[in-house]
């Protein structure tokens, strides 16, 4: 019933602790999951290089020394007649949410602007979503069902749960009209940054705004590009008519989202894909209109997606991403569809495969710990550790994302548990065998191995110690006249009274032999009183043996005597036998000569007999018959004896 008990306590701990480090692997994964997920992205799986299939425009640093900000609408203009005059790009993406007329500079300039825009099939202008309401909302209102009418692409949501477009944004930022006018198709720019980091890593496709979703830049782009305006939605992908492009997406704050795949960044740059100075493209329109050479060639940009953005110093558009602490938005815009023309997203473990790897590489932690030593169980542990992480490194080069502290983390927490709950449960076995072995052994003998139990060995110490020899008067001739079980039933209550009384002075009972019992004092426990404790403790024998003898007599037991002998002198305490077993003892003269003394109770007729040298040492406490002259067997000499009647 123990064990059992014992093992339910095991397996709750086990579940406690598993639940307790998944709530605390989710708490705090941006702290330790997401540093750890951008630096293996930036050092292993930003490696291929962005498509040759886009191109970006870039408003620099030294487009700003030719005009300074802000510009003029009609550079705006002159770029994109550049891309439309003179190109043959496939679509044109304007990374800028403009949402007012310019009423520092002449109409003209707005006018030229949107004329150019309107002239213009392939362009793609961006607006945002934003939290806040409209100031007027009946004029609100009556934009987002112009804007919904306009730039709203067919949705077919086949989605079995989830389906509900719960939004988080109460407005758009409003074209200017003429803008509006001219647009033929619009994207979003909102990009959802991670709250508590700050850092870019998922790109929001599609958001949802009045119970409708809108495409975002880059996939109103992808659509435009392969002449589609229609998507279905399932419950894991967002799939795209004609071209079977299936988007693993999830749904984030009521948008839909996917995991942005980064590419490697250009040598010196913060792009990771090719770009142009909008001067030069400024430039190359005007020659071209004078019928020049262009700085650039028109044919760079044949067939190809163009992006056109800022990034110059004090008007840079830049994000934190998990392979750039400034990464250009514009080509963050270009990244998101880049994943789209190669059709490669990262695609994140689901929770539930995250919890599924946790609680195995927790059991598995357990199980090493529970049947290998600690050492191989800690390497093992160290290779195990080893292989996961190797594990995430080639999931993360094939687009796939684990958990990768997480689980090491829990390990490690298991390792700790693990290892404490065995040392614990070790130290319960010990004390289980310490206390059975102690009902073989004296309890202060088993002590005295315990404290030093790296220096077991054969050997021992000469000591001045008392020994007591108890035994028990006709023993033979009672055993003859019962059985052995009644014989045992007698002999198990007389020693479990007197063991007590033993331990109380001191005593080490060193072995029971058959119906006697010898006792050493001095050793083990060291006791400068141990010939007084050893006569004390005798006495007190007596009158328990006088105790129990009224007991059996009551209950038809026969009647039995013990008789004592005690001697003091030197011996040799230590250990005896073989390497391989060892007993721990007393021995020399004076051991034998306590037995030899303990037999003449029979002569004599005496229940407690002391030698000479335990007389000297308590004459001050005891009251005493001399019997002089006695011839111990073995003994050459005659020596005094000493019956003890009473303490004094």
């Amino acid at each position: 019933m123990k064990i059992f008990k014992g093992k339910t306590f095991f397996i709750r701990s086990i579940l406690l602790h598993i639940f307790l480090v998944i709530v605390i692997a989710f708490v705090s994964i941006n702290f330790w999951e997401n540093p750890v997920y951008d630096a293996i992205i930036n050092s292993s799986s930003a490696t291929v290089e962005g498509s040759k299939d886009i191109s970006l425009i870039v408003i620099d640093n030294k487009s700003l020394d030719s005009y300074r900000w802000p510009w003029a609408r009609s550079l705006y203009g002159e770029i994109f007649e550049y891309l439309n005059k003179y190109t043959n790009a496939k679509v044109v993406i304007f990374d800028s949410v403009l949402s007012s007329l310019d009423r520092e500079r002449p109409a003209s300039s707005d006018n030229f602007f949107f004329d150019t825009v309107k002239k213009s099939n392939n362009f793609i202008g961006g607006y945002m979503a934003q939290s806040s309401a409209y100031e007027n909302q009946t004029a609100g209102n009556e934009y987002d069902r112009a804007f919904n009418k306009k730039f709203s692409i067919d949705i077919s949501d086949k989605r079995t749960k989830n389906n509900s477009r719960l939004s988080a944004y109460n407005s758009l930022t409003m074209f200017p009209q003429a803008y509006f006018d001219a647009q033929k198709y619009a994207g979003s720019v909102n990009l959802g940054l991670n709250p508590i980091d700050g850092v870019l890593r998922e790109a929001t496709d599609l958001i949802s705004y009045n119970d409708n979703y809108y495409p975002s830049l880059a996939l109103r782009a992808y659509l435009l590009a392969n002449n589609t305006d229609k998507i279905t939605l399932t419950n894991k992908h967002i799939i795209v008519d004609k071209t079977g492009l299936k988007i693993p997406a999830f749904k984030k704050n009521g948008d839909i989202k996917h995991n942005i795949k980064f590419y490697k960044l250009m040598p010196s740059s913060e792009f990771s894909h090719k770009n142009y100075s909008a001067i030069d493209i400024i430039n190359s329109d005007r020659l071209l209109n004078n019928g020049k050479k262009p700085i650039i060639n028109p044919s760079e940009f044949n067939n190809k997606i163009v992006l056109v953005g800022a990034n110059a110093l004090g008007v840079e558009d830049v994000l934190e991403t998990s392979i750039s602490l400034n990464h250009p938005g514009v080509d963050i815009q270009a990244t998101i569809l880049n994943n789209f023309l190669d059709n490669e997203y990262l695609v994140k473990f689901t929770n539930w495969q995250n919890i599924a790897i946790i609680i195995l590489l927790s059991i598995l932690t357990f199980v090493i710990i529970r049947f290998l030593s600690f050492i191989p169980s800690l390497i093992t542990l160290i290779g195990v550790a080893a292989i996961y992480f190797v594990f995430c490194i080639i999931c993360f080069k094939n687009n796939l994302v684990p958990y990768v502290i997480t689980p090491l983390a829990v390990q490690l927490s298991t390792m700790i548990f693990g290892y404490s709950y065995r040392f614990i449960l070790e130290g319960r076995n010990k004390e289980k065998i310490k206390n059975a072995m102690g009902k073989y052994l004296s309890q202060d003998i088993m002590k005295n191995v315990v404290q030093n139990i790296d220096d077991i060995r054969l050997g021992g110490k000469k000591a001045n110690v008392t020994v007591l020899f108890a035994d028990i008067r006709g023993f033979t001739s009672m055993s003859e006249k019962m059985t052995a079980e009644e014989v045992s039933v007698i002999l198990n209550e007389y020693f479990s009274e007197i063991e007590p009384i033993i331990t109380k002075y001191n005593g080490v009972i060193n072995k029971f032999i058959g119906d006697a019992v010898m006792a050493i004092f001095g050793e083990p426990i060291q006791d400068i009183n141990h010939p007084q404790n050893a006569v004390k403790c005798a006495c007190e024998m007596l009158k328990k043996v006088d105790q129990l003898q009224d007991k059996w007599l009551f209950e038809g037991k026969p009647k039995i005597e013990i008789g004592i002998g005690i001697n003091t002198g030197e011996a040799f305490v230590g250990n005896i036998g073989s390497e391989k077993r060892l007993e721990y003892t007393v021995i020399g003269d004076m051991v034998n000569l306590a037995s030899r003394i303990e037999s003449y109770n029979k002569v004599y007729k005496t229940n407690m007999l002391i030698s000479s040298s335990t007389y000297s040492c308590v004459s001050d406490i005891v009251d005493v018959i001399k019997i002089a002259d006695v011839t111990i067997r073995g003994k050459a000499k005659k020596m005094d004896i000493y019956e003890v009647l009473r303490l004094s």
